[in-house]
């Protein structure tokens, strides 16, 4: 994928934003081209070639997304992303095991949909941890230890944060949850792809991806739900029985297809991506450190994505800046919460003021990310900062 060069009037926005979605790449396009209209077949339909081939492209795409996260190919549920994943998996194994275990924990900065998932399971009866994070976004690893009992059924920590990037010790969790005979589930729509995930090593028995976090369509995700030792969940829909019965639907071949292929490019090319989008994530932040002061890394600078940054420009109220680098396609945070005024409230668990959280930028660059990009951006950001500073800029009018 070749990245655009904004440097010059007339050309898009600078795209920064690749924790809030990326394009399809067009190897992904290319793979599911022939199932919108060629190989359109039903892969619920076994009574002919046309279902035969639907479902063979629908099982292979299963395999490619297991072999990325070391799983067994009928350990993958196929769903609409991430969202959906989370809701099956939190609300599913909370309510097929109730009568045992009633306890739930989680993690403040964790996605809306599992707070919100979480919230409604607080309102059925359940019983709730939040658990809090340090200064640079890290879980205290004994805390979790501490909250853990046999009363516990899940629990639900992401990999890597949407807003500051930051990972969690996936493997310890997973060796204190299987110690107590909790469930263990992660979100890893931020992560998959990124670094390497093996479900049996990390002990994860219920894992969440999201299509369009790796250059594949909007529509699709995946959720691995263990099937030794077993994890039983309780449907949310009901129908035809389709995906184990976990996800009734007619599954959207085109849609698993683009998700598999997708997961193979990422298990083939994620080491040289990882370096590659660490040095311009690091040319980003040296630049822009070196072009001003008062410019504060939000989160672990040790552990984090390769390809995230998260600052807070001192002084500034990042939304004007937004406004006003209309050449710059970047944002305050999650997608999901872009819309609220509040302050982030993961900044807000990492002990942010809301001053300082009303000055926080995330940057997020991709594959498609050139070093003239980066270039550019440097520019641009040192002076729209500089200028409203000194109070010489005012935000102009937004639009969308």
């Amino acid at each position: 994928m070749t990245g655009r060069d904004s440097t010059t009037e007339g050309n898009p926005p600078v795209y920064l934003d690749y924790q809030a979605t990326t394009p399809v790449d067009p190897r992904v396009l290319e793979a599911m081209l022939p199932y919108f209209n060629e190989k359109f077949g039903n892969p619920h339909s076994v009574s002919h070639a046309y279902g035969w081939e639907a479902e063979a492209a629908v099982e292979k795409a299963r395999r490619q997304i297991a072999d990325l996260i070391g799983a067994d190919d009928k350990e993958i549920v196929f769903t609409s992303g991430a969202t959906e994943a989370n809701n099956l998996a939190i609300k599913g194994v909370a309510h097929f095991y109730r009568q045992k275990r009633n306890h739930v924990v989680t993690v403040a900065t964790e996605h809306k949909c599992v707070i919100e998932s979480c919230r409604r399971l607080e309102r059925e009866g359940f019983a709730l941890t939040w658990l809090p994070v340090g200064p640079d976004g890290l879980l205290d690893l004994d805390a979790l230890r501490d909250t853990v009992t046999d009363r516990t059924v899940l629990v639900s920590i992401m990999a890597a944060n949407n807003e500051i990037g930051v990972i969690q010790p996936l493997a310890e969790i997973g060796a204190i949850c299987r110690e107590r005979g909790a469930f263990f589930h992660t979100d890893v729509a931020q992560a998959v792809g990124k670094f390497a995930l093996d479900v049996d090593g990390m002990k994860i028995d219920l894992l969440s991806i999201s299509g369009h976090k790796i250059y594949a369509p909007k529509g699709v995700g995946a959720l691995y739900i263990r099937r030794r030792p077993r994890v039983r969940i309780e449907p949310m829909m009901d129908g035809g029985g389709q995906e184990r019965g976990f996800r009734s639907g007619t599954v959207a071949t085109q849609l698993a297809v683009g998700l598999g292929e997708a997961s193979a490019i990422c298990g083939r090319e994620m080491a040289d991506e990882d370096a590659r989008l660490g040095r311009l994530r690091d040319k980003l932040h040296v630049g822009i450190t070196a072009g001003l002061g008062d410019v504060l890394l939000n989160g672990s600078k040790e552990v984090r994505l390769s390809n995230n940054l998260n600052v807070s420009f001192l002084g500034v109220d990042a939304e004007a800046l937004i406004t006003n680098l209309k050449d710059l396609a970047i944002s305050t945070g999650s997608a999901c919460t872009s819309a609220s005024v509040e302050p982030s409230y993961v900044l807000q668990a990492l002990g942010l003021g809301d001053e300082r959280a009303r000055a926080s930028v995330r940057f997020a660059v991709g594959r498609p990310t050139t070093d003239a990009e980066i270039d550019y951006a440097i520019e641009r950001v040192v002076a729209e900062v500089s200028k409203l500073r000194a109070g010489t800029s005012k935000p102009v009018a937004a639009t969308r």
